[in-house]
């Protein structure tokens, strides 16, 4: 994908290789601006850290490759503290599928680069200089002049930094285990544990599509009784879901981790000098940590505000990119991230369980976990 030349000019310089900065960068392109995409790792099919959920509106509005994505998911398990009397919920749709995450960064770093963009991997944003922004590759430090930066650097942004734009303060901190499995009669499984003692403020999960098991747990760091690793240690050994399942050991099993922002868009994403997507922008559900159907939606937004602005050869289009605006939208899942938050014993989350198991908390259930609704950006 080449390298840099030690000076560079581009209309938009995009820092980071996820989804949002490459769909980012292709939409910008596309459009007939010059764009540079920079990327630390050297490889994209490494060191990834999301689960990979993609959910039904996601599937449906945008063309993944088909090759790269796992069966379809219709059956969620709910499982109190005690993983007695769970609540199962099935849907007549297609609700999930997960995503081979390694070879859709592949597949969408080619369809950037055939679309015109500069993608420079093993290049680190070294952070804001006088007369432009500056990088470290391969070859030696890069000066960037761009009119505009994206900042696409995951939940804790050194380019939100770097342009005085807010910044991620609640994080839950995440780990997995993947492996591939063998083909059985079990139907495609989203098994989610709401325990506090196993996954503080979050849960512990087991997504089972038929080919690989993805075993996790999440939670606010500083509330792991015995620090992360042991809670995914203990969770792994009695994982719901998969009895009778054929573990790997060793280099078979891969691990992810890293954190997650759920403290809902943030108010302040843009100034004149550019703007955040995805993670960076806490682009990521407040309730279920969803943040591939936002970043994607998102970014959408971002390329058209960008494109407008370069057009205009100002800068204030940029003022439509609000994550207030968007943040409004998001009251209620924020004030159930609040209360999920203040779960702390095993006993308030059995006595939730209670009412989950009611009509009323089982329609709700499905409206979370099936909804229609995606991430709202108009502009």
């Amino acid at each position: 994908m080449g390298s840099g030349r030690r000076r560079v000019n581009v209309d938009v310089l995009v820092v980071g290789a996820g989804l949002a900065g490459l769909h980012t960068a292709t939409l910008l392109a596309r459009a007939g601006h010059q764009v540079l995409l920079a990327e630390r790792r050297s490889r994209l099919d490494g060191a990834i850290r999301t689960t990979g959920i993609f959910v039904r509106r996601t599937l449906d509005d945008f063309a993944l490759p088909p090759g790269s994505l796992g069966p379809p998911i219709r059956r969620v398990v709910l499982y109190p503290p005690s993983r007695r009397r769970p609540v199962t919920l099935v849907s007549e749709r297609d609700e999930y599928r997960v995503g081979d995450m390694g070879a859709l960064y592949l597949d969408a770093a080619r369809t950037a680069a055939a679309a015109g963009v500069r993608v420079l991997l093993g290049t680190r944003y070294e952070g804001r200089g006088r007369s432009g922004f500056l990088l470290a590759g391969p070859e030696g430090p890069i000066r960037v002049r761009a009119r505009f930066v994206v900042g696409a650097d995951g939940a804790r942004s050194r380019v939100a930094r770097d342009l005085a734009l807010d910044r991620n303060r609640h994080l839950l901190t995440g780990a997995e285990e993947v492996f591939a499995v063998e083909a059985s009669a079990r139907p495609p499984t989203f098994h989610c544990v709401l325990d506090p003692a196993l996954a503080p403020g979050y849960l512990a999960w087991v997504v089972d599509d038929g080919r690989h098991a993805h075993v996790g747990v999440a939670g606010y760091a500083d509330r792991f009784p015995d620090g992360m690793r042991r809670a995914l240690a203990r969770f792994s050994a009695a994982a719901p879901g998969l009895d009778g399942v054929q573990r790997p050991a060793g280099a078979e099993v891969e691990r992810r981790g890293g954190p997650i922002p759920v403290g809902g868009v943030l108010g302040r994403i843009s100034c004149v000098d550019g703007l955040l997507v995805g993670d960076a922008a806490g682009a990521v559900s407040p309730l279920t940590a969803g943040g591939l159907d936002p970043c994607l939606r998102l970014s959408e937004h971002a390329a058209a505000v960008l494109d407008d602005a370069l057009r205009a050869g100002r800068p204030d289009p940029l003022a439509h990119y609000d994550g207030a605006a968007l943040r409004a939208r998001f009251r209620g899942r924020l004030a159930l991230r609040q209360g999920l938050a203040r779960v702390r014993t095993p006993a308030a989350a059995a006595a939730g369980f209670a009412v989950l198991r009611t009509p009323p908390g089982r329609a709700a259930a499905r409206r979370i976990l099936f909804g229609d609704r995606s991430f709202p950006v108009s502009r």
